[in-house]
């Protein structure tokens, strides 16, 4: 039951969301999840300042996961998601933070995991 949620200051494409949509499926692999159950949420075009600077591409990209990782799956993982936003947007990797939160409980169906 992962969920990738992006946020940026840049324009996505539906050519960059479709890529990285199929490049998010098969790196959520890497903390043993499954495309099968992947939700993704794109926000693009956003106001967005880091380190006081609003005039550079960045982003923010938001990985909830229910369970937990190894921690180095997450370290491959901030490598991969990095170079994936860095490639398709045109980010530099030094704008883009990766936040992992590991959720407990997981609601889906009216039911939880």
């Amino acid at each position: 039951m992962p969920y990738i949620n992006t946020v940026t200051n840049v324009k996505i494409s539906k050519s960059n969301e479709e890529s990285i949509k199929s490049k998010f499926g098969d790196a959520i692999k890497i903390l043993g999840k499954s495309e099968s159950w992947l939700m993704l949420n794109f926000t693009d075009g956003q106001r967005m300042y880091f380190q006081g600077d609003n005039s550079k591409p960045m982003a923010m990209v938001e990985v909830q996961l229910f369970g937990k990782a190894q921690p180095s799956a997450y370290d491959t993982m901030t490598s991969t998601i990095t170079d994936i936003i860095s490639n398709e947007l045109n980010i530099l990797p030094n704008q883009i933070y990766v936040k992992y939160e590991e959720v407990s409980y997981w609601g889906w169906n009216g039911n939880n995991f």
